[in-house]
């Protein structure tokens, strides 16, 4: 689990402690949208998945989901979520950059909004979610652009840690059926993305 420093962990930690659903309990608006893509059966991994709302909306979706974290105060409230809903979801506690993605063994893999990631980390972090889709598996992946620091309305402060088109492209350049898109709009999920928001989302398979 080690990777993380304590100020990070507690950080986390303390945000997740509250009872509230901090993005809310319904599944990320992009993710919902690429449900024509997804398997009717297989594995998906869920990558930071927080407190589950959308690795248990894929499970919603027929998926055998695992759903990895390092925040335990999170993954208790995606527990009950997930009771909540009547699906059932494996869940490991670990940190997703350190952690040891198995080779070809996931159908989906999802990342929305886990950019408290420094460039080294998501390099790791991106580098495993590569080798853990099996061929022809599909990526569905969300995060924020440079021009968000201009609306503040979630992610992180430091332009290193956002996301450019040039960024994918070269991280998944050799995925199929690529899609990527840029657009500004209305986020609502939960308290910490309200507001307008500079996106891209990326949709392709490998």
């Amino acid at each position: 689990m080690a990777a993380y420093s304590s100020e990070e962990y507690e950080r986390w930690e303390a945000r997740f402690g509250a009872p509230d659903y901090v993005f809310g309990i319904q599944p990320n608006y992009f993710l919902a949208s690429c449900k024509p893509l997804l398997p009717r059966s297989g594995r998906a991994l869920a990558v930071a998945d927080g407190e589950g709302r959308n690795g248990v909306w894929l499970a919603e979706q027929g998926l055998d989901v695992l759903s990895i974290d390092f925040s335990p105060s999170a993954q208790r409230k995606a527990e009950a979520l997930a009771k909540q809903r009547g699906v059932a979801l494996t869940f490991v506690r670990t940190d997703v950059h350190a952690w040891d993605y198995p080779a070809a063994a996931f159908d989906v893999v999802v990342e929305i909004f886990t950019q408290f990631s420094s460039p080294a980390e998501r390099a790791m972090k991106w580098a495993g979610m590569r080798k853990t889709l099996k061929p022809g598996g599909l990526l569905i992946l969300q995060g924020y652009t440079r021009k968000q620091l201009q609306y503040g309305t979630g992610g992180p402060k430091t332009v290193e840690n956002l996301y450019t088109r040039q960024m994918l492209e070269e991280a998944f350049g050799g995925f199929r059926d690529i899609t990527i898109v840029e657009e500004e709009l209305e986020m609502h999920e939960g308290t910490s993305h309200a507001g307008m928001s500079a996106v891209i989302n990326l949709a392709a398979r490998k």
